[in-house]
């Protein structure tokens, strides 16, 4: 049996259920959903339980999508792939290499099932790019009256502009219909370098590169700068050899910044310097391998995270706010701030709706005091019209949400029409849609 009780995966969240199912197909989560609505109870998909916030945790029913999983169908000619809910971006990926398929941009994690991911609003980098709900082409929802519906952008518009991104509150997803790309090669391209000279080219690094992003530790000058390029279909792979790797992305990354972490929670004025320390011993890499395989990495050491979406071209001016502000805090940060960027789209409670976006992300190593930091970032996003990712730390409710979305109304009033009675909602819903 499933356990009632949920953690997330950062210790920063939990919930008990009164129950909980594990369907096996779209009729068992729509018996469930009956079920639930028989008690007068709510229902939430767990998914892995990798959002930072309360988005997942079920209170009423909750679902464990973990026996509907794998791919159902693939069209090898038009690249449309349909996945059920409870697989895992990693599962997902090994799938879709088989069928010498892949997404076309992914985020550095691959623990989420494909459901939460696109529900959250999770992302990858790359200026010509949008997250992953932009590759979806269609869903299969289970509503709140237990029936089971289709929605695309020529069945159900409305229902399909609101899911893509729903934050589990319109229904049960049920099956992800994504479209793919043929697999692919990215030579990657990792160095550090000065972060006044990376934020003065920013555009052109954006333009330059198929996918861009960066790492600044808060006391160091350098920031780890990262370019990953398709290369031209049938190149060969030239990964990092298997000592390297294991080295570079086990001991150092893993291992050894674990222990730095460890040591700056037990001595905090050792922080700084270990900070410095990291940024100036950054190393160079490049190599090439399958697309899945550079965009994800393992990352064992934990922490809690807060990231906003904020327009492009406000980048600069908030780095430059953080770089100042920071090292003025009374608690020091020992990880990384987190840059990446997207292309805007249109789906209606996406973070890059309506306009090209940078993505910051601040985070603490689980243990260590961040509530300061996550409030001063919060301050100065809010300047800019910052978004808060919906699966990341953030204190918005939905008066403060109503003002940064365009289509924020409208999304409510798909809410009111296939979930009237707030069947898949939890306390975190209540804050950031207002029931």
């Amino acid at each position: 049996m499933t356990s009632t009780a949920w953690r997330n995966w950062a210790g920063t969240e939990s919930a008990t259920a009164t129950a909980v199912r594990r369907p096996r197909d779209p009729g068992e989560i729509s018996a469930a959903v009956r079920w639930a609505a028989e008690r007068g109870t709510t229902v939430k998909a767990r998914g892995s339980g990798h959002s930072f916030t309360a988005i997942g945790a079920a209170h009423g029913l909750a679902l464990d999508l973990s026996r509907w999983t794998g791919v159902s169908g693939a069209d090898l000619e038009t690249g449309e792939v349909t996945v059920r809910a409870g697989t895992t971006i990693a599962a997902l990926n090994t799938e879709l290499d088989r069928l010498g398929l892949a997404l076309a941009n992914l985020g550095d994690i691959d623990a989420q099932t494909i459901s939460g991911a696109i529900s959250t609003g999770t992302h990858g980098t790359g200026a010509g790019l949008g997250g992953i709900a932009t590759q979806v082409s269609a869903l299969e929802l289970v509503l709140a009256d237990g029936s089971v519906v289709s929605c695309s952008d020529s069945e159900r518009p409305e229902l399909f502009a609101a899911a893509r991104v729903g934050l589990g509150a319109l229904g049960v997803i049920s099956t992800v219909t994504l479209r793919t790309v043929p697999a692919f090669v990215l030579a990657a391209q990792e160095r550090p370098e000065p972060l006044e000279e990376v934020l003065a080219a920013l555009d052109e690094n954006c333009a330059d590169n198929d996918h861009f992003e960066f790492y600044w530790f808060p006391y160091g000058r350098n920031a780890l700068v990262k370019r990953n390029n398709r290369l031209p279909a049938g190149t060969r792979p030239q990964p990092l050899g298997a000592v390297r790797k294991f080295v570079e992305y086990e001991v150092v990354e893993n291992a050894a910044f674990g222990a730095v972490c460890r040591i700056g929670r037990m001595a905090p004025s050792l922080v700084r310097p270990l900070n410095r320390l990291s940024a100036s011993v950054l190393s160079s890499r490049a190599y090439s391998d399958v697309s899945h395989k550079v965009f994800v990495t393992n990352r064992r050491v934990r922490f809690v995270e807060s990231e906003y979406a904020i327009p492009r071209s406000a980048l600069a001016a908030v780095m430059g706010e953080l770089r100042e502000r920071v090292p003025r805090l009374a608690d020091p940060v020992v990880f990384p701030v987190e840059v990446r960027v997207a292309a805007a789209d249109d789906i209606w409670l996406s973070t890059a709706h309506g306009r090209d976006s940078a993505y910051l992300a601040v985070h603490q190593y689980t243990g260590m005091p961040y509530r300061e930091y996550f409030e001063l970032f919060e301050s100065i996003v809010a300047e800019v019209g910052g978004r808060p990712h919906w699966g990341k730390v953030h204190t918005l409710d939905a008066a403060a949400l109503r003002e940064r979305y365009p289509r924020f109304d409208d999304f409510v009033a798909v809410r009111s029409e296939v979930d009237p009675e707030g069947r898949f909602g939890n306390p975190y819903t209540a804050r950031v849609l207002g029931r």
